[in-house]
Parts: structure tokens; sequence; C-alpha cells
């Protein structure tokens, strides 16, 4: 079986967004070459990305161009080449087609096809988007946080996780630090209290 890994860029404070639409390029994330090494080396290990569509959306706009622009860092470009070839499922009531390699899950049975999605997988699963990771950890089918913590705090925005207000038990797996002063820490899900 599969297993869910929300992997997000996160405040000190637990913040995703300042403002909307600057999860990927607000002021206050610290993402240089090395970070972006290690991004690029984890997302290459995914057996494939579960996206909400705003975050799908700003993906698709961006890094199927990115992959071939020559005035883009290599460490970019490379991500781009990784973004679009990965299998990708975007979660969706409105949209009906995505190109690169997506699969469109929507509808009022969305949680349960995520959890046959997770069920027939061998391999982790990276979720983008707070809404949908949100409604992964209230069916209990939330596996794993990846954050990676930059030293801002933002002291209102959006947080990690939309309308929660329950405790979560983890274990940590693993922890980095960077040069640039982003954190890295690894969890595994115990257990979250149900809504």
């Amino acid at each position: 079986m599969g297993r869910f890994l929300y992997w997000m860029n996160v405040s000190l404070d637990l913040r995703i967004e300042q403002v909307p639409g600057d999860d990927g390029a607000g002021e206050w994330l610290r993402i240089d070459e090395e970070l972006h090494r290690e991004f690029n080396a984890r997302a290459r290990t995914l057996a494939g990305m579960v996206q909400g569509r705003v975050i799908y959306e700003t993906m698709e706009e961006y890094w199927p161009r990115a992959r071939d622009d020559a005035s883009l860092p290599e460490v970019m470009r490379e991500y781009g080449e990784i973004w679009t070839s990965a299998p990708k499922v975007l979660v969706s009531r409105t949209r009906r087609s995505a190109g690169h390699g997506t699969r469109i899950i929507g509808g009022d049975d969305a949680i349960e096809q995520l959890a046959a999605l997770r069920a027939g997988t061998d391999g982790t699963l990276g979720v983008g988007g707070a809404a949908l990771a949100t409604q992964l950890l209230r069916a209990g089918l939330l596996d794993e946080l990846l954050l990676f913590t930059h030293p801002a705090i933002l002291g209102f925005g959006r947080p990690l996780f939309d309308d929660w207000d329950r405790p979560i038990d983890l274990d940590l797996l693993e922890q980095r630090s960077f040069p640039n002063g982003v954190t890295m820490h690894h969890y595994a899900i115990r257990e979250a209290s149900p809504c």
C-alpha cells in the first residue's frame, strides 16, 4: 500500500502563504540551489504527485516551460522535467482535462477514489495543497508530513491545514538543517483526532 506525504514550505508559525498565491514565490521563502537540489532528489523518489486544483494550476503554469528555459538555472530546469514527467493526479470538481500525464479525480466520491489510489500504489505519493491535505487528514489517509521550515514568522496568512483544530501526534523520521537557515522535518502521523 502507498503512503500520502504532505510536502510543504512553512514559516515558523506554520503558515504556507502570507497572501494568496505566494506559496511558490513569497519573499519569506529561502529557496536556494542547495535546497532546490533537495527538492529535486525527493521529488524523483515519489511514485506520483496528488495535487489540489490551485497548486496544480500554479505548477502547470510554470514547470513545463521551465524545463526548456535556458535562462533558468539547471536545478530549476531539472525540476521542470521531474514535475512534467511524473505521474500526477489532480483533485478537482471543476477541471475536466489536464495534460502532462495527469489523471483527474473529482466528485462526491473523491476521498474514496484517493483511498483506492493509495491502496493500489507501491510507494509514496506527494500531496500538494492545504485543502486536499486537510481532507486526507480528516479521512485518516494522510500518512506523513515533510516540512521545510523557513526562518520567518508571518503572523498571518494561510495555515498548514485548513480549518483544523485537533491534536495530531507525530513521530520524527528525519531532520536536516540547511546553510540558508531552512530546516527540514519529516514526520509520520500517528493518528489525528477525528473531526
